[in-house]
């Protein structure tokens, strides 16, 4: 049986009982006050003068009507009771629809179910929250997947047309197409690695250990110093000790990818780069600034989107796959964590790590 045939048996039901202990106590509390035999009274006293009524001449009288009102209240109650579930059972009908269009791939299909806030509002809400993220996500994969396949096609074209050319030309420079061929696999195989490590945070596959931040800052720094000093950036590196849980390895990924984003999206020259930790209530922090170039505000957020870069395509060293924030947000999203870009208002960003403090 259906939800609304159980409610309308149910409703019916209880209307049921409900008479039937209306009759039974009309019995219990009034008739079995009237006398078996015939009483005659004075007709001197106040009353009026007659016979007073036996109790089997009132069960005549009292039993078929009793009968005729509760088959009255069954069938009262079926109407009633099934359109009363159909009433309250339509919503979760306008739910299921819904849910039916969202299995077909229809993710855009929103309830907005009217009136107020109720059971079923709240469950209509809930819902068209969880497709809206449901469809966000969808078209980010989508995105995601069209822009890797476009990235990943790059290099490969690039090696093709290097040896079409050199299969053309056999008495070409070798040296020099062995070297274009090791620049492009070199990318190549680095686009690979940010998108399996991006993979792998997304998954969050790893284990949880006590983390220092500030030994993570000091150690992505030392790492990054050539770097910094060939690009002329000075690397300023102070905090608290901000202890919190987490993948060693995925949180020393994040610190090295904002410091080296840092750096390498800096000015000419002079340019200075700021790490700092800090411990909060109930977080630590990790902070890395920059100067640079200014950023418009309406660039800043979609910085952390795979493959979005807030220049041009830059050369040589400083070209990058497109990936770095897009894995320091999926690394801080897996450890329970926000995070912050703004821009600066001289020039460059500033980013801000926060995750849940260790006791």
């Amino acid at each position: 049986m259906s939800v609304r045939v159980k409610l309308t048996l149910s409703y019916a039901g209880f209307l049921m009982v409900a008479g039937a202990l209306l009759m039974a106590a009309v019995w219990v509390f009034l008739l079995r006050y009237v006398p078996d035999r015939a009483m005659l009274y004075n007709p001197d006293d106040r009353l009026d003068g007659g016979v007073f009524p036996i109790r089997s001449a009132l069960l005549d009288v009292f039993v078929p009507r009793a009968a005729a009102v509760l088959a009255f209240l069954l069938v009262f109650g079926l109407v009633g009771g099934w359109l009363l579930a159909g009433r309250m059972l339509a919503p979760l009908t306008r739910i299921t629809n819904a849910t039916s269009r969202a299995t077909s791939g229809s993710l855009s299909h929103r309830i907005r179910l009217p009136g107020r806030r109720d059971e079923f509002r709240e469950l209509a809400d809930a819902f068209d929250a969880m497709l809206a993220r449901l469809e966000a996500h969808v078209a980010e994969q989508q995105r995601f997947a069209a822009n890797a396949s476009h990235e990943l096609r790059t290099p490969l074209a690039v090696s093709k047309t290097l040896l079409d050319v050199a299969r053309a030309d056999p008495h070409h420079d070798s040296g020099a197409l062995v070297e274009r061929l090791h620049t492009v696999n070199s990318r190549a195989i680095e686009l690979t690695e940010a998108l399996l490590l991006l993979s792998r945070a997304s998954r969050r596959s790893f284990d949880r250990e006590h983390v220092d931040l500030s030994l993570l800052a000091e150690e992505a720094t030392e790492t990054l110093l050539p770097l910094a000093e060939a690009h002329g950036v000075t690397v300023e590196t102070c905090g608290d000790i901000a202890p919190t849980t987490g993948s060693p390895a995925l949180l020393l990924q994040l610190t090295t990818n904002l410091v080296q984003n840092a750096i390498v999206h800096n000015l000419p020259a002079d340019g200075t780069v700021g790490v700092r930790t800090g411990v909060r209530a109930d977080t630590v922090t990790l902070t890395v600034e920059n100067t640079g170039e200014r950023l418009p505000p309406q660039l800043v957020p979609t910085l952390t989107e795979p493959f979005q870069r807030g220049t041009e395509r830059l050369q040589g060293d400083r070209a990058g796959v497109g990936l770095g924030l897009a894995i320091v947000r999926t690394i801080t999203e897996a450890h329970d964590g926000t995070l912050t870009l703004a821009p600066r208002p001289g020039g460059g960003l500033h980013v801000t790590v926060e995750l849940p403090r260790r006791p």
